[in-house]
């Protein structure tokens, strides 16, 4: 390939990216201008609003007497959101492939002052909207119909058709389902068009609903601060930096690629551009060594995909989810890292695998190579010294607000910039980091020492931003202004702090200027990246609006359970393969707010009419993992489609690999469904630990499995043997449960005795019948935790039930039993948030019982592996 062709390349690729991310629109003049200065006024905006100046000047003024209110609330600020989003989707996009590219159309003009006007309609007329509220006149309803077609004619120009049908076709079925028979399974009788704009325009239970809230308040954040990131150049330092460590390894393109596409995620929350920034220098690098342009393209495009899973930034789609789940983003981290974590792991044992059965090698090293008891050593030494720093800090910080609370921000913001000016004179040592042409005849690696010197200063915004969410525990879109603050700085000064320690004769002036002017570029970069995700959570709020009016979620529920014929592993799948198919047309985003929204509650009441209690969490997770394999997935991953544009493969091929590699990622949404360990849910450190050990062994015994590939060929029996093991690592209570049963069968008229006689903390099964919300006869299983108390009868009351003897007899499993019924449950009791209600009839009982603890299965997993390693091993030899 020509240089010319490569140039041109990669020109579409930033064409490609442009138009999915930012719009393909490029005007001059006046317009071009217009379109940075509402982008640059949008991130402003959405710093004001977050940050905490507004309460400070609020404050301010009303202690000077002003009446003015400058706090932007959370339903306003949604409004100026969308207006924004309209305003520059219709100005940005154009309407066809066909459409001019370098002016706006003056239909475009008038659809964009139209959608940003009816975008702020709740702005211009909340006080009549307030008065008339639920009852909306013929002006908001005009307003309402126009809203929702402009919305409609932005998401397809922003995010292409699917979005745009999937919302039509609720919105026929809003209107026309009241008309339909009653008999049939999904009639309603919500659906005049007053009601209809109501909740979808007027309320902030459509379109200006949960999932828009979440965009504005958090996710906004959270793409500036990758954007200026990127600005200051922190891309570049992730990719050459794991190049540094992994490029002289087995295949060490391919495995810096996966680890720099881990690193970028914090960068770019958009898998194409994610392949886009990395691949460009890691696609023809792995090709140097001997990757396929198949292979190539397919390890980039499964690392690059798997940036939206990884902590602390994940996708947009995380911050939705801490609202639907309600729990703090540092839980929710915390809950998605082990899974995240191991499934780069096994990327990178894949990349390893394919480098062993093709025999390759890595680049040429600069550095010598060190013994391994030397970096053992070091490792350690690196991981005892940041457990000592944060301690340091943490009792250190802690002091300084209890001792000086007045002045401790003061005091922070002092040392932060200590630290910062520390890490710029070290810095300063090394020389700048270059971008390399991946393309050129001779390739060598950076050297380590240097390469990861030169960029310390951009782990300063990000330790920020992790102390903010995970120790003061601060709300995620606080503590992403606070990392953009110091970011901003870093972007501002880098560059003049850096000539200044270096005694350079250059101009700190101008480079300062430089680093203003990066910093308004990354302002207008965050801000039309932000373009599409607003206007997806807008539309998918239509249908979320739809749900809740309609009903739906209750008869989908019902053919989804008929459908999987009550079977919660086919419900699974069923849900899996949904995700995938309205990921191939749908955002990450829009795909996991219409699945969570249809399909969460679903699984989780079919889980307990199956005896298996599923935290809400793993449910969300389960969703959210299936909707970002949808952009690997053909004929429609568009990361697949970078990927070839770049390697210069067939797209669908690159999209198949792709997909044949992220198995492992696909296997673990219904692994933590079974065994919520591997999400860290109620687990000590120590428990912790062991189940990062045997879950990252477990991986990547599957990932040999499936690859075909161990220290040989794997032969049939030995493929059937490493799954075996794989499953037994990763959910080793299935046969413990057969070797020593955790729980035993009691008549449910031993209930408050047994109950008196658990230890407290356990958990014990109710199997009860009864009426659910929606007036079906369903059998389910609750679980409820032993409380405190001195009887069996205290606690029952401290679990909120009150029991009755009805004298009746029932026939349970055969054998004839009192009938116990629920007398009462208390509201918010412990009882009734287990799904427990008056008027239901308890079945069965389980009670804990003492067992071996399920990790001893660990043991025979563990000795099958290590048998079929020492098998091929004794092959090979023999082979050789």
């Amino acid at each position: 390939m020509s240089a010319q062709a490569k140039t041109v390349d990669y020109d579409d690729l930033q064409d490609m990216v442009a138009s999915n991310d930012a719009g393909g629109r490029n005007p001059t003049g006046f317009a071009k201008k217009l379109i940075v200065i509402t982008a640059i006024v949008w991130s402003v905006f959405q710093l004001y609003y977050t940050s905490p100046f507004p309460f400070w000047l609020q404050e301010q003024l009303t202690h000077l007497g002003i009446d003015l209110n400058v706090v932007v609330d959370d339903t306003k600020a949604r409004s100026y959101h969308l207006a924004f989003a309209l305003f520059l989707a219709f100005l940005s996009f154009p309407a066809f492939a066909t459409s001019p590219k370098h002016r706006i159309p003056l239909l475009d003009w008038f659809f964009a002052i139209a959608g940003a006007f009816l975008g702020a309609y709740y702005l211009f007329f909340y006080e009549g909207l307030v008065t008339r509220f639920g009852a909306p006149n013929l002006q908001d309803i005009i307003a309402g119909c126009c809203g929702v077609l402009l919305l409609l004619e932005a998401t397809r120009r922003s995010l292409g058709l699917p979005l745009v049908v999937i919302a039509v076709i609720f919105l026929l079925y809003n209107f026309f389902g009241q008309f339909m028979p009653t008999d049939w399974l999904i009639s309603h009788r919500s659906g005049s068009l007053a009601q209809i704009v109501n909740q979808q325009w007027i309320t902030t239970e459509g379109v200006f609903g949960v999932a828009l809230g979440v965009s504005t308040k958090y996710v906004f954040l959270f793409v500036l601060f990758g954007a200026l990131l990127d600005k200051a150049g922190a891309g570049n330092y992730f990719i050459k930096t794991a190049f540094a460590y992994l490029g002289h390894l087995r295949g060490g393109p391919a495995k810096a690629a996966v680890v720099s596409s881990a690193l970028t995620g914090l960068v770019s929350g958009s898998s194409i551009a994610n392949v886009v920034t990395t691949g460009t220098f890691t696609i023809p690098m792995m090709k140097r060594v001997g990757f396929s342009p198949e292979k190539a393209g397919a390890v980039e495009v499964a690392s690059s995909v798997n940036g939206q899973i990884m902590p602390p930034v994940m996708g947009a789609a995380a911050f939705l989810m801490i609202e639907y789940v309600n729990m703090p983003y540092s839980q929710l981290i915390t809950h998605a890292f082990l899974p995240a974590l191991i499934s780069y792991i096994a990327l990178v044992y894949i990349v390893h695998l394919e480098a062993r059965k093709m025999g390759l090698t890595g680049l040429e090293r600069v550095d010598p190579p060190r013994p391994f008891l030397m970096v053992l050593i070091r490792t350690i030494g690196f991981f005892l010294a940041m457990c000592i720093i944060y301690f340091a800090l943490d009792l250190g910080l802690g002091w300084i607000k209890t001792a000086v609370p007045d002045y401790s921000f003061l005091i922070i913001c002092g040392l932060l910039i200590a630290v910062y000016l520390g890490l710029i004179h070290r810095v300063a040592s090394f020389p700048d980091l270059e971008p390399d042409d991946p393309n050129s005849k001779i390739v060598k690696l950076p050297s380590a020492k240097p390469t990861v010197n030169a960029g310390l200063h951009y782990l300063l915004p990000v330790i920020v931003l992790m102390w903010c969410l995970m120790i003061e525990r601060l709300s995620p879109g606080l503590s992403a202004f606070w990392a953009i603050l110091a970011l901003a700085t870093i972007l501002v000064t880098q560059r003049p702090l850096l000539s200044w320690f270096r005694a350079e004769k250059s101009n700190k002036a101008e480079l300062f200027k430089q680093g203003l002017y990066e910093l308004i570029d990354g302002l207008e970069v965050g801000a039309r990246n932000m373009i599409g995700i607003g206007i997806a959570t807008a539309t998918a709020g239509i249908i979320v609006g739809v749900v809740s009016l309609t009903g739906f979620g209750v008869q989908l529920a019902n053919i989804i359970e008929f459908l999987s014929m009550g079977n919660i592993l086919l419900m699974l799948i069923l849900v899996a393969v949904f995700s995938l198919i309205l990921g191939m047309g749908l955002p990450t985003t829009a795909n996991y707010i219409v699945v969570s929204s249809l399909m969460a509650l679903v699984i989780v009441e079919v889980g307990k009419q199956n005896g298996l209690i599923v935290p809400l969490i793993a449910v969300h997770l389960f969703v959210f993992y299936f909707g970002i394999m949808a952009d690997v997935t053909p004929p429609v991953g568009l990361a697949s489609f970078a990927a070839a544009a770049i390697s210069g493969g067939s797209p669908i091929k690159t999209g198949a690999t792709a997909f044949y590699y992220s198995l492992r990622t696909a296997i673990l949404p219904f692994l933590f469904i079974f065994n919520t360990d591997l999400l860290l849910i109620d687990v000590t450190w120590w428990h912790a630990l062991l189940i990062f050990c045997v879950a990252t062994i477990g991986i990547m015994i599957f990932t040999a499995a499936t690859m075909n590939f161990f220290v040989v060929k794997n032969k049939l029996w030995e493929t059937v043997v490493l799954i075996l093991a794989a499953f037994t690592l990763f959910r080793p209570g299935f046969f413990m449960e057969y070797v020593s049963p955790t729980a035993r069968s009691v008549d449910p008229a031993h209930f408050v005795q047994e109950l008196g006689q658990a230890p407290v903390g356990q958990n014990i099964m109710l199997k009860v019948s009864g009426m659910n919300p929606y007036g079906k006869e369903i059998q389910f299983y609750a679980q409820l935790t032993v409380p405190e108390g001195t009887t069996g009868e205290e606690r029952v009351q401290a679990l909120g039930l009150t029991l009755l003897d009805t004298g009746e007899q029932i026939e349970i499993n055969g054998q004839t039993s009192p009938k116990i019924l629920i007398d009462n449950v208390e509201i918010d009791s412990p009882a009734a948030k287990a799904g427990l209600n008056w008027d239901q009839t308890i079945l069965e009982l389980d009670v804990p019982v003492h067992s071996l603890n399920k990790e001893w299965m660990f043991i025979p997993a563990l000795l099958l592996a290590i048998g079929i390693y020492w098998n091929q091993r004794r092959r090979k030899q023999s082979i050789h």
